[in-house]
Formats: structure tokens, sequence, C-alpha cells
């Protein structure tokens, strides 16, 4: 039915976050000084450090190639001040010890300083500054995926990588702002800017528990949730056009080995949900295309474009056949499963599934709802595993005529943030798993994994106008075929999300030649 126009898209993100640091009190010192019990205990690092925030209520703020982590301590049970007990899990009593709002910053003496001159030293031109590291679940220590990383108050962030990483760069005009960390299920943490400038910095979020008597409170019933989302798309969503600042990365693995990475930044023309007449627009800024030559001479196979994908992803524009109210009824069925937060609001979760008596291949998933405004927070849904092999046909753009291509698994993620009162499409990702297997052949098969990723990195609303027909990329076309040249300062002052730590493996390995571009004005006919 419907499903089929979804399929295309695939992924992205930005965002806009709101937090307050508690500003240095002149009592602080006396948070190091407190007194606290630790039992005996060998553990590592990070997990004693947690032991020191359970009893303080402080979360600890570091450089983790400064301070390892994964290290193993020995501690004696008994009394000693927060200050004695950091100095002897992190074993350095060199280090100096911050207290700022909630948070410990441990840092070597003239890291914070030199971060902070070194960004203020050009007054008279533009000097930027760099905050990067790994997020983590506080309890787990597990890396967060997909989290927020945002300038407070501004249009501009980011999301961190499937390890947790995340990479902002911003001007020195912004060491004053605070930046906030969020994630679905999670309470967000807000630091100031510079406390972070210039380091590598591992930080921890908390997941947040719904108290059992709100969620017996907000029990409702979901579709009519879904249809009050529906309806507030007037209230929460952009209604004129816009334009993006985007990062975007495609790439493939065969059989978990790197084939090729494709990675750009676009300026979007997005159009509002209300325009159903005019397509969104793009232009190519910046782009680069890595490939592992031994793997890519083995490999026919081509998928069809990622960035149509990701603009046709726009649920709230592009309603999918399980928002559409013409066909949702009649083959999805929806139950109201729970309560989340995501940017530290509260959220109902939707789930949905397609009807028994349907076999088609639809999706099943999850819708996140704010349960204050109705605005659609995110969307997690997939090609029902039950059906999905049967979608070769959609996802495809051109294979040898020897190859049989079966799907094994299409995921989608669909985020939107709020920037001043109104809800702008900022991550959207798409993970999309095959089997292809030579005709004719015993053997011979292998392991397709292809990803589409685009994310919002910032936000303008003056003067938007549409691109000319030089300008504007076709976003139909396989992308990593765009021809383009070598620019050596490729990706300057833009924001990227980090390449995950086994695909930076898999490129440093290489011997290809890594192709590099940056394309001002393109004529795409």
């Amino acid at each position: 039915m419907g499903a089929k126009m979804t399929y295309r898209l695939f992924y992205i993100i930005i965002v806009c976050l709101f937090g307050v640091l508690t500003p240095i009190r002149a009592g602080d010192e006396e948070v190091l000084d407190r007194m606290i019990q630790l039992p005996k205990s060998r553990e590592t690092v990070y997990k004693l450090l947690d032991q020191v925030s359970r009893q303080t209520g402080y979360l600890f703020i570091y450089d983790s190639q400064l301070i390892n982590n994964e290290q193993v301590v020995r501690l004696k049970s008994g009394t000693r001040s927060v200050r004695q007990a950091i100095y002897e899990i992190v074993g350095n009593t060199q280090l100096a010890l911050r207290v700022i709002g909630n948070h410990i910053l441990i840092y070597h003496p003239t890291e914070v300083p030199v971060a902070i001159e070194r960004a203020r030293s050009i007054p008279d031109s533009v000097s930027y500054f760099t905050i990067e590291g790994v997020l983590r679940d506080r309890y787990s220590q597990e890396p967060i995926s997909y989290g927020t990383v945002s300038v407070v108050g501004s249009s501009v962030g980011s999301v961190t990588n499937q390890n947790g990483a995340y990479r902002l760069r911003l001007p020195e005009t912004s060491l004053d702002s605070l930046i906030s960390f969020s994630h679905l299920g999670y309470v967000s943490q807000t630091i100031e800017a510079s406390v972070l400038a210039g380091q590598n910095r591992t930080l921890t979020l908390e997941p947040k528990v719904i108290p059992l008597q709100e969620v017996i409170i907000r029990v409702a019933n979901p579709l009519r949730i879904v249809r009050e989302m529906l309806e507030s798309r007037e209230k929460n969503y952009a209604r004129h056009p816009v334009y993006f600042t985007s990062f975007y990365r495609e790439g493939i693995e065969r059989n978990h080995k790197f084939v090729t990475l494709t990675e750009a930044v676009f300026k979007v023309y997005k159009t509002s949900y209300l325009d159903v007449h005019n397509a969104d627009q793009v232009k190519l800024l910046k782009m680069r295309s890595i490939s592992n030559r031994l793997e890519k001479d083995t490999f026919v196979t081509k998928m069809k474009s990622g960035i149509d994908a990701c603009l046709q992803l726009d649920l709230i524009k592009n309603l999918p056949d399980f928002l559409d109210p013409s066909t949702r009824d009649l083959i999805y069925v929806y139950t109201s499963s729970d309560l989340t937060v995501i940017n530290n609001r509260v959220a109902n979760v939707i789930c949905f599934e397609q009807r028994k008596t349907t076999t088609d291949p639809l999706f099943t998933g999850k819708l996140f709802i704010d349960a204050d405004n109705n605005a659609l927070l995110q969307a997690q849904f997939e090609i029902n595993p039950r059906y999905v092999t049967h979608t070769a046909d959609i996802f495809v753009e051109k294979k040898a005529r020897d190859m049989s291509i079966t799907p094994q698994k299409v995921l989608y993620t669909v985020s939107y943030k709020p920037w001043k009162d109104t809800y702008y499409i900022s991550h959207v990702r798409g993970d999309l798993s095959f089997k292809v297997k030579k005709k004719k052949r015993l053997f011979g098969s292998f392991l397709l994994h292809t990803w589409f990723e685009m994310a919002t990195c910032k936000i303008d609303t003056e003067q938007v106008v549409r691109f000319g027909r030089k300008e504007k990329l076709s976003t139909r076309t396989v992308f990593a075929d765009t021809s383009f040249e070598y620019d050596q300062a490729f990706w300057e002052d833009f924001n990227v999300i980090p390449p995950e730590e086994v695909l930076t493996e898999a490129i440093e390995k290489l011997s290809s030649k890594i192709e590099e571009t940056t394309r001002d004005d393109m004529d795409h006919p």
C-alpha cells in the first residue's frame, strides 16, 4: 500500500536543548573536603569514580586521554575525603580539581586556561575550538549512540555516533555558551563550553525513571494520541521554508569489511510540511569519498539514493501508512506501551504493527509523542521481519544479472527537535542488511550492510529562497558516483559525526587513494 513511499527513506541529525548550569559557589571547595566511606574493592577507574558519584551526587568530567577508564585499581576500605578518593583512584595527585555545578572537573592544571586562551587569542578574526569525547550510560558504561550534543538557545548541534563519540566545532564567541547532552530515556546534562573546550571528555547520562503514579495517571488511548499528534502539526512544525546546513554520509560493508564511505555537507532548502507541490532541494557544499579498492572491485551492486531517502523520511510532511488517517486504522494495530523522557520531557510510547490479516510487507515500530504538546519526537520502525525478504526490488538500483539480493533487515530512526518553539527534523538514520548470492553457485554468498545518514547542524530562517538550476544537486542520483575534485582543507569548521572505531580502523589500514572535494557550483542535469 502506502508503505512503498516510505521504504525509500533513510537518515540525519541536529538540535537545540535547554538547561541551566549552576554557577560556581563560594562553598564548593567544601565538596572536595567532604568525607566519604569506600569499601575494599578492585574495580576500574570508571566504576570507582561512579561509587564516589553515588555518595556525593556529583558527576565527573575528564579527558579520556588523561585518565584511563579501564585501568583496574585496588582500594582499601576506609574513610577519606572526596579529594583524596579521586587522587587515589586516578593515581595522579598533580591533576587539578574544580567543582562546577553538579560536576567535578579533573584536568591538568594548565589545560583549561590554555584551551580558552587559544580560542580567544585572535579577537579580530573567526577562531574556533573543539568539543569532543564519548557519551556513556552512567551505570552500565555502555556508549550512548545518537545522543544529542547542542548549543543551548541556538540551532547548532550534532549527535554521537554508534560508539557514543561526539565532536562539535564552535566559534570562540560560543565559549560562554552552555552545551547540552541528551538522549531518549536519560536525564539531560548541561555544561559550560569553556570547561569542555579543547579536551576529549568522557561524559555520562543517568537513566530517567518515570514514577509509577505518573504512568497510571497518563495511561491513554493510543489511537487518540496519534490523532492528536497529527491535529497538532500546525502549531508544532514549520509552516515556512527554512535552510538546513546538514552533514550527510552513506557507506557499504561487505561481510563486515569496509567497501565505501561517502560524506558531504549540504545546504538544504526544506519546504513547509504543508507544501505538497514543491520538493526539498539540496546544494552540495563539500564531499569526499573513501574506497577500499580490493573490496570495491568485487562489488557490482548499487543501492538507491540515500539523499532522497533522507528527505522523504520527514514523516510529518510525507505521512507513511502507519500515520496516514486513510490507511492506518485499516492495516495497523496500536498499543500504548510505556512512558519515557526525551530532552527532559515526558513522552508517550506508542507501539504499532500490521494486522495479521495483512500480508503485504509493511512496518512495525514505536512512536515517541510528547505527552504535553503532542509533538512527534522520534519514530523507530522497521519492515516487518516476516515479510522483509520480499522487498528487494524497492532498494536495489542496479545489480549483476547473475546475482540474487535478499533483504534481511531494514531499520529506520527519525528524530525531531525544537528550536524557538518549532520542531524540525533533526536526525534520520537507515540501516539495511542484505544477503547477496551468485546464482547457480552452491557457495559464494556474502552479507551486505548499507547505511544512510543526514544530520541537521544548523537552521536558518532568514531570506530563504529556492536554489537555481545550476546550484541544486539531483537527490535521486547514486551519490557515491558523483564526480568531484580534491580539496586538502576538507572539513574546515563544519560539524560532522565522528566515524565509528571500526570504520576508522578500516580506513587507516587502506592504501587506497582518498578523494575529497569542495563544490560550490555544480550543474546536475
